[in-house]
């Protein structure tokens, strides 16, 4: 939306800019649930803030997520997963990047009180400390499969998910329905200024939207960005 142009410019001074705005920020965040084929979405300023909310709705303190041991909500997220949500991570070795449906199968903890609970399995297509690997779709399928199963949560962080897309040619719709909650950066392949989506059911919306509260990430002027 061009800020300079006049029929731009009468609507915001009929409507209100903070009303026009926030209408424009509503709208980017449901484009982002229709097309991954989710319920909801919510605007955050980086991609980091979008991991961390899910992992925090996702889980309870004392739990236990399975991520890549070079994944980025580990190497470079601050310590966050620890931090904010209190969960232990169990890393795997993979390939590239990509961690193994056989692999994370065998690394979910039994139900024995000397184990935490295994609850969260995150994954980062493209991989970028694997130097930009894809994952193969039947892996992912393979995967949601497995934590359909056994009652986990599945996570995505996609910052460059459309990268992935591009290369494996799956629709937005048959992607995202792998998975529980997907973040997207807006400003990596979309090539957008700043910001990420964070997308899931109403239910996990809902409550992701009080996490980026209290994370200080709520934005008044979000329509501005």
């Amino acid at each position: 939306f061009n800020m300079n142009n006049l029929h731009f410019r009468k609507k915001m001074n009929k409507m209100g800019v903070s009303t026009l705005l926030t209408d424009f920020i509503n709208a980017l965040q449901q484009l982002g649930a229709d097309m991954f084929g989710m319920e909801a979405g919510l605007y955050c300023t980086s991609g980091t803030q979008t991991n961390q909310i899910a992992i925090n709705v996702h889980t309870d303190p004392g739990d236990e997520i399975i991520c890549h041991e070079e994944a980025h909500i580990y190497r470079y997220e601050g310590g966050g997963i620890a931090r904010n949500s209190q969960v232990s991570t169990r890393f795997l070795r993979g390939n590239s990047g990509r961690m193994n449906p056989n692999e994370i199968e065998e690394n979910i903890n039994p139900d024995n009180l000397h184990y935490p609970v295994t609850t969260l399995v995150s994954i980062e297509d493209t991989a970028n400390r694997g130097g930009g690997t894809i994952y193969d779709f039947n892996d992912i399928k393979s995967i949601s499969e497995i934590c359909k199963k056994n009652n986990l949560k599945f996570h995505l962080d996609g910052a460059r998910v459309f990268n992935a897309l591009a290369v494996n040619g799956i629709s937005t719709q048959e992607y995202g329905s792998q998975f529980d909650s997907i973040s997207i950066c807006l400003s990596k392949g979309l090539g957008a200024p700043v910001g990420s989506l964070l997308l899931g059911t109403k239910d996990f919306i809902h409550k992701a939207r009080r996490v980026r509260k209290y994370l200080g990430g709520g934005m008044r002027q979000a329509g501005i960005i």
